[in-house]
């Protein structure tokens, strides 16, 4: 009989908190199975195999991505949207690394449910650079460019690769704001004045 209390929700709950702490790659259900107390057969009751467990964990993260992204966002565009979901996005990375390794798989095409939050998650980057006035095909530079630059930096910054005396942060600011200068200078060539370039912290 499966343990009280243990159901569908509860399991990848704990495998999310797992992935962060071992890594998304050692999630196994031998060691979830020990987290949660139960015989590693009795997970099964719950999840179908290792593979769906990962697809949960992943599904499960890219949700929350939205919704952190989303109340970043709240009330700004343009620059500052950009800047603020940006800054959230690697707080959320560093905060859950095996959760948000499992956020980067594409998800298959047929899996329709995954297809539709990774969309919901992606539209709101497309709302971000909106303010820019960019071309459709422009917009999706823009926004391949910043996940890019936030997997990037993040990747680099979890495996301890900046070692000079600086802060990473004032770095990822600074790229931040590189790319946001590209989309303003990218934007003034479909027409009118180019803006002056922005400075760290500089409101749009």
């Amino acid at each position: 009989m499966p343990r009280a209390g243990l159901d569908r929700a509860t399991v990848i709950a704990a495998a999310s908190e797992l992935a962060d702490e071992v890594g998304f790659a050692g999630l196994t259900m031998g060691l979830l199975a020990e987290r949660v107390g139960v015989r590693t057969p009795s997970l099964y009751k719950h999840i179908d195999s290792l593979d769906a467990l990962q697809r949960g964990v992943g599904l499960q993260a890219v949700r929350d991505i939205g919704a952190v992204l989303t109340r970043a966002a709240v009330g700004r565009s343009g620059p500052d949207a950009v800047r603020a979901i940006a800054e959230a996005y690697r707080k959320w990375a560093l905060d859950h690394p095996g959760r948000y390794a499992a956020s980067v798989r594409a998800p298959r095409a047929e899996d329709e449910e995954y297809q539709a939050v990774a969309h919901e998650a992606v539209q709101i980057l497309f709302d971000a650079v909106a303010g820019f006035g960019l071309t459709d095909e422009r917009a999706i530079d823009a926004v391949r460019a910043l996940r890019t630059v936030i997997h990037g930096f993040v990747g680099l910054e979890s495996d301890d690769a900046f070692q000079m005396g600086r802060d990473p942060a004032d770095s990822y600011r600074f790229v931040v704001d590189t790319l946001i200068n590209g989309m303003r200078a990218e934007a003034a060539i479909g027409g009118g004045a180019a803006p002056a370039p922005l400075q760290g912290g500089e409101e749009s």
